[in-house]
């Protein structure tokens, strides 16, 4: 007599096999070097920028008449700028604000996307080839022209960066999602699960979307690094965050005329945005080798 396996997601909701399922994911984590440069660095950036109201020296905005474009010194350990203005004390708070917007920018775009290319990719049809359609268009143009265009007609600071993610960035998670749903959809634990009775949003909820989700919340990792980058675009073109808030972006734009003679100015906002990306993409990386299965 042929037995039917159940489906993974059945033996998952018990204690014990989610306990399982944790302790191999920190067990890949653990010995992924990918995973523990990544997560050391980003954590490091995280902590700094939180810690920014206890640790920065002064103000951002506070300004040092007497020592206007200063070089580094006991008082001011990175220097000042044009205006007299603590170069360290901005660069913690620029992060503060670029990493803020930027976790931020890609929560609707996550949530909303991984949720549509899962129900198109599970339902087919008519519903799938519209969104497809829509998909299609969007990605079509180029990305920061889109955004730039978009914040232009919306209006700069924040709001115009949320909505211009909101409207732009949802469709890579829809696609990513949409080709993993079409394996998911195909398997023999969902066949199982149908023939069982279950409805399709309980199919979808238990069954479908925790094993198409994974792939977006790697994703995630990416997709931060690549707002925060257009965050910095944005504020290097005056679209961004508005002064007197720190911005990477506009901390490069402000010293860029200096480069000959206070090259730091430019130099260490572009090397935090590097390092942000480098620890973020890393993470990510990590991140898909410790969730992956293994056989």
């Amino acid at each position: 007599m042929s037995t039917t396996s159940a489906p993974r997601e059945d033996f998952d909701e018990t204690p014990i096999a989610r306990r399982s399922t944790a302790n191999g994911f920190w067990r890949r984590a653990r010995r992924s070097p990918t995973f523990i440069a990544g997560a050391s660095i980003t954590g490091m950036i995280v902590l700094l920028a939180l810690l920014a109201p206890v640790i920065s020296p002064y103000a951002p905005d506070h300004q040092d008449l007497y020592n206007i474009l200063s070089g580094f010194s006991h008082k001011h350990l990175l220097g000042t700028d044009q205006l007299g203005r603590d170069e360290l004390s901005r660069l913690l708070w620029a992060a503060r604000t670029d990493l803020q917007v930027g976790f931020i920018a890609v929560i609707f775009p996550f949530l909303f996307g991984s949720l549509l290319g899962t129900l198109t990719g599970y339902f087919g049809g008519w519903f799938d080839n519209i969104v497809m359609r829509v998909v299609d268009v969007v990605i079509a143009f180029p990305f920061y022209v889109f955004v730039i265009g978009l914040v232009f007609v919306v209006g700069e600071g924040t709001k115009g960066i949320y909505i211009a993610f909101a409207v732009v960035d949802w469709v890579i998670y829809a696609r990513a999602v949409r080709s993993t749903t079409l394996v998911v959809r195909e398997s023999d634990y969902v066949a199982a699960a149908r023939g069982g009775g279950l409805t399709n949003v309980r199919i979808l909820w238990r069954h479908v979307l925790p094993n198409t989700i994974t792939q977006a919340v790697v994703y995630v990792m990416n997709d931060i690094v690549l707002a925060i980058v257009a965050v910095v675009t944005l504020g290097y073109l005056g679209l961004g965050i508005q002064p007197p808030t720190p911005d990477w972006g506009s901390m490069i734009s402000d010293g860029q005329p200096f480069l000959t003679t206070r090259w730091e100015l430019a130099t260490l906002p572009g090397i935090a945005v590097a390092l942000t990306g480098l620890g973020l993409s890393l993470l990510g990386d990590g991140l898909a080798d410790a969730l992956r299965p293994q056989s």
